[in-house]
């Protein structure tokens, strides 16, 4: 389970990278969608560096489940973004993730506790 998890951190890591690169960058795509739902420059710019932190927090074991929390919010975020536009099918990949990052959240907290 512990290679599993160490897996599961890794790849959602780069998801948090992936993710927040294309908002602190400003791409267009991001612009227009987040945009329609009040997102200005500046807060798209935050919510990027938000899923940057996230990223580099999980790689680190201390801050994992910081970072998991803070991953967390901005995807549910994105989740209510992305059902309120009608696009299921991203919807569906993202809570998917978010079930991830709570089982990455459970796992943390556990390990914490232990100690």
């Amino acid at each position: 389970m512990k290679l599993f998890i160490n897996i599961l951190v890794a790849v959602l890591a780069l998801l948090a990278v992936a993710s927040g690169i294309p908002k602190v960058m400003l791409m267009e795509q991001e612009v227009a969608f987040f945009g329609a739902y009040g997102f200005s420059d500046v807060l798209l710019i935050v919510f990027g560096i938000s899923q940057l932190l996230a990223g580099v927090m999980l790689v680190l074991p201390k801050t994992r489940v910081a970072g998991a929390l803070l991953l967390a919010i901005t995807f549910a975020a994105s989740l209510v973004m992305l059902l309120m536009s009608g696009n299921m099918p991203m919807a569906a990949v993202t809570a998917a993730f978010l079930l991830l990052i709570g089982l990455v959240i459970a796992k943390g907290r556990v390990k914490t506790r232990a100690v």
